[in-house]
């Protein structure tokens, strides 16, 4: 199959799909590999390191869409990509069309495959593509959320973990998974005090294990709104598989919290699991809403590129390699990753 690489187009994103090394399999695999020039860059990797690799270098990206068969990027697809899409590509990268209902239409008129890494799901209910980068924006919502506590910042001019003779700060986290269990145990680790919501007991269990100054709880409404009404700190990190997330913080909520106190929701890709949120850029990636600071980039891991490029070529290349067979489609955690086929939307969660 003829695979491309496109140069990613979001503001300030860094990653690049595939590392040179995941390429060069896929080209020992009989398949033809294109890259846009340039794309790598941001990763650590020139055209040189891809060339070495086997891999074609297309000077634009008008040239990359027209020479591939199946597109393999890391963020959705933008203006600047959708008028090179055809019918008969495969997209394959993360999609989150239940919060972009005019990206989904624009896909539906053009007639794709698209499967999203976020919704392909194996057999356990396990996520393997949204796992690694769902870590990696847990991980940066707590320092980007500590940083951004500091007056120069907006922030209230607190240090989350105290000090002898000072209160420690308070961190609530929205979801007990991957991105937010990595959130509470940077801030766990700050010294911060951490409260977790979860409805699985499993994740409180795990949750209340990281140390004595985590304290897991069920998200009764109330409680929760009791708990951020003081917090200096509020990751969200709410996720149904497909779906658009659910508002758990109300506005009048927000209205409740300290001024200086920050929001970060990481979310934000399924729409956000707090009502104030609005998509930001990493060049503007924050507003005030209620007198709290609010921090809600599309793409988190999209800042730290050279960490980020290898944990998601490592997750998605098994997958591209099954893709670039006939009979992709037998394969349900494929399957269940397709949201759009045929002019048709596919997922049951993008349906609902």
């Amino acid at each position: 199959m003829k695979i491309g690489i496109p140069k990613e187009t979001k503001t300030l994103e860094g990653r690049v799909a595939l590392v040179p090394a995941a390429a060069a399999d896929l080209v020992r695999a009989d398949n033809d590999v294109y890259i846009q020039s340039g794309a790598g860059l941001m990763s650590g990797f020139s055209d040189e390191d891809y060339i070495r690799a086997g891999v074609n270098i297309e000077p634009d990206a008008e040239s990359l869409y027209g020479v591939s068969e199946m597109i393999v990027k890391v963020k959705e697809p933008i203006a600047g990509d959708l008028k090179y899409l055809r019918e008969d590509h495969l997209l394959f990268c993360y999609l989150h069309l239940a919060a972009e209902p005019a990206l989904t239409q624009s896909l539906l008129d053009i007639g794709l495959t698209g499967v999203a890494f976020e919704t392909v799901e194996e057999a356990d209910g396990s996520l393997p593509l949204l796992a690694p980068m769902s870590i990696i924006a847990g991980k940066i919502a707590t320092q980007v959320g500590t940083h951004t506590l500091h007056h120069p910042l907006g922030g209230k001019g607190l240090l989350l973990g105290g000090l002898p003779s000072t209160e420690r700060g308070k961190v609530v986290v929205l979801g007990g998974g991957a991105a937010g269990g990595n959130s509470a145990a940077l801030a766990a680790a700050s010294g911060a005090n951490v409260v977790v919501f979860d409805k699985r007991q499993d994740r409180l269990a795990q949750m209340m294990a990281m140390g004595s100054n985590v304290t897991a709880l069920y998200p009764y409404q109330e409680l929760v709104a009791e708990e951020i009404s003081n917090a200096d700190l509020v990751i969200g990190a709410v996720l149904v598989t497909g779906a658009k997330a659910p508002h758990v913080i109300s506005e009048e909520m927000v209205k409740g919290m300290e001024p200086g106190s920050v929001i970060a929701d990481i979310s934000v890709d399924q729409g956000g699991c707090i009502a104030t949120t609005r998509p930001t850029t990493w060049a503007d990636p924050t507003f005030v809403e209620h007198g709290v600071v609010h921090f809600s980039v599309t793409n988190m891991p999209g800042a730290v590129p050279r960490t980020s490029t290898h944990a998601i070529s490592a997750a998605i290349l098994p997958y591209v390699q099954r893709l670039a067979q006939a009979d992709w489609a037998s394969v349900p955690s494929l399957h269940k990753g397709i949201n759009v086929q045929g002019g048709q939307i596919v997922h049951s969660a993008l349906l609902d």
